[in-house]
């Protein structure tokens, strides 16, 4: 098996379009027109009929860091990154929460 199978198989080394769009700030057209220019290599998964693209994570890295190294696309990233770490902020607080109420009727069952 060659190098490419490999990282197409390798976990964590591949991701879809709609991620590679909410984590790097992509368009869709600007992945299609990447893949049309040959930069991206790029495999049709399909969730029940709904087609999808599975795409290399270490090619669209390469991507940001070469033809959308621009202010926009930074722009675009870090909105995007902020989203994300947002998203996982509120998770975390959640879990605060639901540790701290457990906490106190750990405590009231010990002083009681």
């Amino acid at each position: 098996m060659n190098q490419i199978e490999q990282e197409w198989r390798r976990k964590g080394a591949t991701l879809s379009d709609k991620s590679a769009r909410r984590e790097f700030g992509l368009t869709q057209d600007e992945i299609v027109e990447a893949i049309n220019a040959g930069r991206l290599h790029y495999r049709v998964g399909s969730v029940h009929g709904n087609p999808w693209l599975r795409l290399l994570r270490r090619e669209i890295e390469e991507l940001m860091n070469t033809a959308f190294n621009d202010a926009e696309h930074r722009r675009r990233a870090a909105k995007a990154e902020l989203t994300g770490v947002d998203r996982e902020l509120k998770r975390l607080r959640n879990e605060i929460t639901i540790h701290e109420a457990r906490r106190a009727e750990l405590v009231a069952d010990l002083s009681g």
